[in-house]
């Protein structure tokens, strides 16, 4: 966020905090939208300052569902999940058509599979999650040139995957599993079971989505749970590549962590935890550091990044904001990192 002055408004920006009244209550909350009449309302009651979110480069911005359509498609599997109850499965064969309409929507970006996308860290939602992995696990299996009836079905489960969460009632967010108790933990890796055992007589769903659903927490190794198997299905060893990365991003059983952080993991467990041509078909659409991150360059300047390096992921376009001193950079710089080879990025900044 940004602290503005009012006279330098033009309308349009977003709330950061919200505006207070002298006693406290609140007259435009964070998020709302800056009309230009109030701006001329918060002129008279001599409010100077405001903060507002920060410009996003979005020219530079590669999403693989655009925020509408992800959306509506997140507005459908919620109402769907949350009318389900244990047993009652008639509606969540709807799913399946949802599924095939994330489907249309990728393929309906041209040259999808030779993009860089812009993935990024946020908040816990069930359903975001689920249509998160959904997405992911789709365009890794068409890099991976897995056939249509396959691909549809990884959809179908990874929209299911997490349906066991719906039967725990621990806290789970933001929690990594080692500071939960003997209990907990047990409890919480039970709800690949509670959704496999909710969905294994249903007619319609397949064994390939049933199976994500059961397995989508195992590993190679034979560390995962619940059954702690080693011989994966291939299309389930796709969605514990996407699943684990989008858990560590939203902080799911795990403290939330940074892209490229999540990045280095599925980079040191390849082969280990995770199939490693899987792992490396995913990073290979996958931005080391989203559109719009702050980052700190080994010349210490702040930059902003604009937009990606196909094939040079730690290396994208940066608008630098700060220079080594501190100060603002008056006008446009931008250093585009595959071409000035003496500068790299130390560290994305929060």
């Amino acid at each position: 966020m940004e602290l503005k002055r009012i006279d330098e408004l033009k309308g349009g920006e977003i709330l950061a905090k919200p505006i207070m009244t002298w006693d406290y209550q609140i007259m435009l909350p964070e998020g709302a939208k800056l009309k230009k009449e109030y701006i001329d309302k918060i002129i008279e009651l001599g409010i100077f300052y405001v903060y507002v979110k920060e410009e996003k480069m979005e020219e530079g911005e590669l999403v693989i569902l655009r925020s509408e359509i992800e959306e509506n498609i997140k507005s459908k599997v919620r109402d769907i999940l949350e009318r389900h109850t244990y047993h009652h499965n008639q509606e969540l064969e709807e799913l399946s058509l949802e599924t095939d309409r994330i489907i249309s929507t990728i393929l309906e970006e041209d040259q999808v599979v030779e993009k860089v996308f812009d993935i990024k860290e946020r908040s816990f939602d069930l359903y975001e999650h689920s249509i998160s992995v959904c997405t992911f696990a789709i365009l890794t299996a068409l890099k991976l040139k897995a056939d249509k009836s396959m691909i549809h079905e990884i959809g179908v489960g990874c929209l299911l995957h997490d349906i066991g969460l719906r039967y725990i009632t621990m806290d789970f967010n933001g929690i990594a599993l080692t500071s939960m108790n003997k209990q907990q933990i047990a409890e919480y890796k039970k709800h690949p079971v509670y959704g496999f055992s909710n969905l294994k007589t249903e007619g319609w769903i397949s064994k390939i989505s049933k199976n994500i659903v059961l397995y989508h927490h195992e590993r190679l190794d034979g560390s995962g749970f619940p059954l702690r198997i080693r011989e994966i299905p291939f299309e389930c060893r796709i969605v514990n590549v996407c699943d684990a990365f989008d858990e560590m991003i939203c902080g799911i059983g795990c403290k939330r962590v940074k892209v490229y952080e999540a990045i280095e993991y599925l980079k040191n467990y390849k082969d280990i935890l995770f199939d490693a041509e899987i792992v490396d078909t995913f990073l290979a659409f996958t931005a080391v550091y989203p559109s719009g991150t702050h980052v700190l360059t080994n010349e210490g300047e702040v930059g902003v990044v604009l937009s990606q390096n196909k094939n040079f992921h730690e290396r994208p376009v940066l608008r630098i904001i700060k220079d080594k001193a501190g100060n603002d950079v008056e006008g446009v710089l931008i250093k585009d990192l595959v071409k000035v080879h003496n500068i790299y990025i130390e560290k994305a900044l929060d």
